[in-house]
């Protein structure tokens, strides 16, 4: 196995390694890359993740008094029945109609596809355009986007502070604040219950351990062709991701990563996004342009052959691959739990209608 290990070593180019990942050897069964630990997903030292922390995050961010119409949250967009993401091609925020998914309708439409938030604690440059640094200062910007949530963070942690439920779980949750309920410990609540969004315990980890059936040899089979299309230069194991922006031939005229940088060399650039669970956030890319992971697949691969990086591929080794995302990347253990009811009393917004897999 050490040989797998070498060559894997040989294949990956550091530059889509992300901080904390660690390339070891590794005594398993055959993987085409090398093999990395998991990294840890560490919260800032001034925001240490403790329960009270997430468990007022987690009712924040499905509550919609954070939001101008009282009916939309952090939720909407961000849903665990769609992969954290909510099945549209651009979200609908406030003064939308309809459950999350497919059928919601509305006047305010976002500029982009709604990104999944697995994994996202081990994200630095969030959002496509990678404009924000930290899960902390990412959490209020939807309150500040009219057409998102479109409510004022200080006029959203006024609303809060009133509420006696929620003035004691951000007492108990920042006991050192002379104040507890400010914009700061508002996103500081968010960001501490979406650090817990990690998704390592699918098939593929288990493989990886040491359990060569978890991954069935048709599953295998479109690993390695995964592997041989070059899909791992950009979606490196373990987290199926990296922290690069590419331009992979979509988006028309939207600015991308110039948004964030003002550099020319980033026009028309995108975050990689991870593959983990991401069978359930289709429709696919910035745009949304692309509705099922199959296609999205196909396009990946055509845009490989296009760049010289890989062979053509028949339907069914894209088929192989589609199944390889599908099946061994999908663990959700660790999704969120939607509570019944919050504290400011408005209905927690309702999900749509999906036949789980």
């Amino acid at each position: 196995m050490r040989w797998n290990w070498l060559v894997g070593f040989v294949v990956l180019a550091c530059s889509n390694q992300e901080p904390g990942e660690v390339t070891q050897p590794y005594d398993g069964p055959p993987i085409p890359w090398a093999y990395r630990s998991w990294p840890e997903a560490k919260a800032p030292a001034d925001n240490p993740t403790t329960a009270e922390k997430v468990q007022l995050g987690r009712l924040l961010f499905y509550d919609p008094i954070l939001s101008r119409d009282g009916r939309t949250a952090c939720a909407t967009c961000h849903s665990e029945i769609w992969g954290l993401s909510d099945g549209l091609a651009r979200s609908i925020g406030v003064d939308g109609e309809g459950p999350t998914g497919p059928g919601r309708t509305g006047p305010n439409r976002t500029l982009r596809n709604s990104p999944t938030l697995w994994n996202v604690a081990l994200v630095d440059d969030l959002f496509w355009d990678g404009r924000e640094p930290a899960l902390e200062s990412q959490a209020l910007r939807p309150l500040e986007e009219s057409g998102e949530l479109g409510k004022d963070p200080d006029a959203a942690a006024k609303d809060i502070a009133s509420i006696e439920e929620y003035a004691s779980l951000f007492r108990a949750a920042f006991p050192d604040e002379q104040q507890p309920v400010t914009r700061d410990t508002l996103a500081k609540s968010l960001a501490a219950f979406q650090r817990g969004f990690i998704a390592d315990r699918a098939p593929y980890d288990q493989y990886v351990a040491g359990d060569a059936g978890a991954m069935s040899a048709s599953t295998q089979r479109g690993m390695e062709l995964f592997a041989e299309a070059g899909c791992h230069d950009c979606h490196a194991a373990p987290r199926f991701a990296s922290p690069r922006f590419e331009d992979r031939g979509i988006g028309g005229d939207d600015p991308g990563r110039f948004d964030a940088t003002g550099r020319e060399v980033d026009r028309g650039r995108f975050r990689v996004p991870t593959l983990r669970n991401t069978r359930d956030s289709e429709p696919y890319f910035h745009d949304g342009s692309v509705a099922t992971l199959r296609e999205a697949v196909e396009h990946e691969v055509t845009e490989q052959v296009r760049v010289g990086k890989s062979r053509s591929l028949d339907a069914d080794e894209i088929d192989a691959i589609t199944k390889f995302i599908d099946k061994a990347l999908t663990d959700r253990t660790r999704e969120p739990h939607r509570p019944k009811q919050v504290p400011s009393g408005l209905p927690v917004p309702a999900d749509g209608f999906r036949i789980p897999r």
